[in-house]
């Protein structure tokens, strides 16, 4: 890391002989003894280092040894004639080291003018909160709705990345954003999770973040199988019962697994026995000239009414069996006599 920017000043130069009273006093000396004493006594043995600091108060080393510190005005430092290393010790741990020739009577200036370098931390957006909402429960084929409420204080652009379980669960909108909607069809008694994923794109781990929720599907109760009202008429003449029966047989033939439950009603003043016998033509009629399986055919004997009544109807499997409804009393009822004579040939009968 660099610790900062600094100038510096270096600048060698003679060293000046002493004020002019040490000049006197040389020339005095002159007076009293011969010239090569006197040159001598003016041989200068050392080079200066002359060094400050803005600001100040630094430590500075000369060939590994501690000499103190700088200043901002100027320190003077006496070195042998050599090669010298100057080491200052920065703020936060940095150095300042050069190499100098220090020469007789000659002096090296340096100033180091040091300026710390401002470093901007910017602050990371990561971690942040996410959190996902979906409801409590749904029913079995309802749309469940996954919200994500994401507090990211970057600009970056999100990325929303949802998994969902069980393997049937799927996605039916908001892939890729901060809503999806997932179908819980065929779902029921199971736990519907859906894990997100937001990622701000940095490669930070902290700036992956995930969140998940569950729902419960509720299994919907399917209501039993009911029978449904095929025909119901007043019979009256056979050939017009065949052609309604015809129209079973092909009801009959579409639903397979189907069967047909024919309630005959006996009129008020109808033979007695008039029911059994509509019921027994009736399943002779299917079985022996349609082909219907006598299996699928089911007589109920249901009482009286007005007039001679049959109801049909169509029941799946494990529908429960349809019950008669007579109007009339059997108290009520009057049959008619049976006759004595034959029927005229071509006459049609209410039989």
């Amino acid at each position: 890391m660099n610790p900062g920017k600094f100038t510096i000043t270096i600048r060698p130069n003679s060293i000046s002989l002493k004020a002019a009273v040490i000049g006197l006093m040389a020339i005095a000396f002159v007076l009293a003894s011969t010239s090569s004493t006197a040159y001598a006594a003016k041989k200068v043995k050392y080079g200066q280092l002359e060094i400050s600091t803005n600001p100040g108060g630094f430590p500075l080393r000369i060939d590994g040894q501690p000499q103190g510190d700088t200043s901002t005005t100027v320190r003077v430092i006496e070195l042998q004639p050599g090669h010298h290393n100057i080491e200052i010790l920065l703020p936060n741990g940095g150095k300042w080291v050069r190499d100098f020739d220090i020469e007789r009577a000659r002096k090296v200036c340096v100033n180091l003018n040091y300026h710390p370098k401002k470093y901007t931390v910017a602050k990371s957006p990561c971690p942040y909160p996410v959190n996902v909402s979906a409801p409590v429960s749904v029913n079995d084929g309802d749309l469940i709705t996954f919200t994500s409420d994401v507090s990211y204080g970057g600009s970056a652009p999100l990325t929303y990345t949802w998994t969902v379980s069980p393997a049937d669960a799927h996605i039916v909108s908001g892939a890729g954003t901060a809503t999806i909607t997932v179908d819980s069809t065929n779902l029921g008694n199971q736990r519907v999770m859906a894990t997100l994923v937001v990622d701000d794109g940095s490669g930070d781990a902290l700036c992956r973040q995930s969140a998940q929720a569950a729902t419960n599907v509720v299994k919907k109760e399917m209501p039993p199988p009911e029978c449904k009202v095929f025909d119901q008429f007043q019979s009256v003449a056979f050939d017009d019962d065949k052609a309604r029966l015809d129209n079973l047989a092909i009801e009959l033939q579409n639903t397979p697994d189907s069967i047909a439950y024919i309630i005959v009603y006996g009129g008020r003043t109808s033979r007695a026995g008039q029911a059994d016998r509509l019921g027994q033509r009736t399943v002779d009629y299917l079985t022996a000239q349609r082909g219907v399986d006598a299996h699928r055919v089911v007589i109920i004997n249901g009482g009286y009414r007005d007039t001679d009544f049959i109801e049909i109807w169509v029941c799946p499997p494990g529908a429960k069996t349809p019950q008669p409804t007579p109007t009339v009393n059997p108290g009520d009822v009057q049959p008619a006599q049976d006759r004595t004579r034959p029927r005229k040939p071509g006459r049609r009968g209410s039989e």
